[in-house]
């Protein structure tokens, strides 16, 4: 990397990137670093919190595992140990992401925000600018690696009356266990996943927890007949349509679980693996949470119209009295804050072009972890998108020993 001085604001210092500029030290992040590493390509990798994978180090409950096999999430090139269990628990991961980073010695930049990034056209080069405890910095790169992922920002929904509530709210990401609500009456805003262990992880810790279900939802068992549901499925669509694979997961989970309607529990009408491919929408795998519903430990409640001081209206017209609330209300893409680009990205976030094609766009942006697909859709798009480079950068090597690329002129105005 070579240092520039800026001319307009001397604080800043500009800093030109021999390779890309990676935004995100997560998985994602980290996979792509890993591949570029491998072919001995250089970048810069930055990080808003001050250690890598911070979702799970920081925004996870402590109870989490992995909801999928092992094999099914592990990044490129690094198994994980064999003495791990088959659904590593997040300790465990963490452990595993920060072996990573060692294996392929990946130093990413901690503590620094990625203010905004934009591709400047005359130049054909990206700036990207950055805010820290070590001031600020802007990078000027030919490649932009968007490794920021899908749950980059909590979503708190605007319910009326919730400013109001005299009680504890926190999201899910802020939840750690159920201890400090011991004996609580506690209200779980959303059914996914991440509600459903929530509520589970309540009850274990002796609180009262009550879930709100405001539309169907798929729930299928962790594993039937001793596989992975996941894998069982996987195996399946090798022989047969994604609709008949459906409809036999259904089945099975019909015999496993029973008929779930009857604790207001409804399915929806398109299948859990159409509706995971169409619109990214993950069922849940159960893990415990079904039998405490069956108990009633757990209790269904249906959508919310509004909180007051002391309790909760929902849409049936009854009042719940409560004394907290955990937003288990799921998260969202944080590009368009800081990308200044909207040919490649959407207004969600996400890359207008629909899986296999949204890794990459035009003048040298790539896009990783975005494809709704865990862990292993994270980890096929930073293969591709480390292969992409790679194969530029020899081809660039090739052409420089020819004759000085014309964007170097533009360097000197910076």
């Amino acid at each position: 990397m070579f240092n520039f001085s800026d001319s307009n604001t001397l604080s800043r210092r500009c800093v030109w990137v021999n390779g890309p500029v990676i935004v995100g030290a997560g998985p994602s992040g980290l996979a792509v670093a890993a591949g570029l590493k491998k072919q001995g390509i250089p970048f810069v990798i930055v990080e808003r919190s001050d250690c890598i994978a911070s979702l799970w180090q920081k925004h996870t409950y402590d109870r989490l595992k992995l909801h999928l096999p092992k094999q099914f999430c592990q990044l490129p090139d690094f198994p994980f140990p064999d003495h791990y269990p088959r659904y590593p628990n997040k300790r465990q991961f963490v452990e595993y992401m920060e072996s990573y980073a060692n294996h392929f010695d990946i130093k990413p930049h901690f503590n620094e925000s990625v203010e905004t990034a934009k591709y400047d056209k005359a130049c054909r080069l990206w700036r990207v600018r950055t805010a820290g405890a070590g001031g600020e910095v802007e990078y000027i790169c030919q490649w932009l690696v968007v490794a920021t992922g899908e749950n980059a920002e909590r979503v708190v929904p605007d319910i009326p009356g919730l400013d109001e509530f005299g009680g504890e709210v926190i999201h899910a990401c802020d939840y750690k266990s159920g201890d400090k609500f011991k004996g609580q009456r506690v209200l779980v805003v959303g059914c996914g996943n991440s509600g459903m262990e929530v509520s589970l992880d309540l009850c274990d810790h002796h609180a009262k927890p009550a879930m709100v279900v405001r539309s169907a939802v798929h729930v299928l068992p962790r594993e039937i007949m001793g596989k992975s549901t996941f894998e069982l499925a996987m195996l399946l669509m090798r022989w047969l349509p994604l609709w008949i694979v459906d409809k036999i997961v259904l089945f099975l989970a019909w015999m496993v679980l029973g008929n779930m309607e009857k604790y207001g529990l409804r399915r929806p009408s398109t299948g859990p693996l159409e509706l995971k491919n169409k619109y990214g929408k993950t069922p849940v795998l159960d893990v415990g949470a079904l039998e405490k519903i069956r108990s009633q430990e757990i209790e269904v409640v249906p959508g919310i119209t509004s909180f007051s001081k002391a309790g909760v209206e929902l849409v049936t017209e009854e009042k719940k009295m409560i004394d907290s609330v955990i937003l288990a209300t799921g998260y969202r893409s944080n590009v368009p804050y800081w990308l200044q680009e909207s040919e490649f990205f959407g207004k969600n976030g996400f890359p207008k072009n629909p899986f296999p094609n949204g890794w990459k766009g035009e003048g040298g942006i790539y896009a990783v972890g975005f494809t709704r697909r865990g862990l292993a859709g994270a980890s096929a798009d930073a293969v591709r998108v480390s292969q992409d480079i790679a194969k530029i950068w020899k081809d660039d090597l090739m052409q420089k020993k020819q004759k000085v690329p014309t964007h170097r002129r533009c360097i000197s105005t910076f």
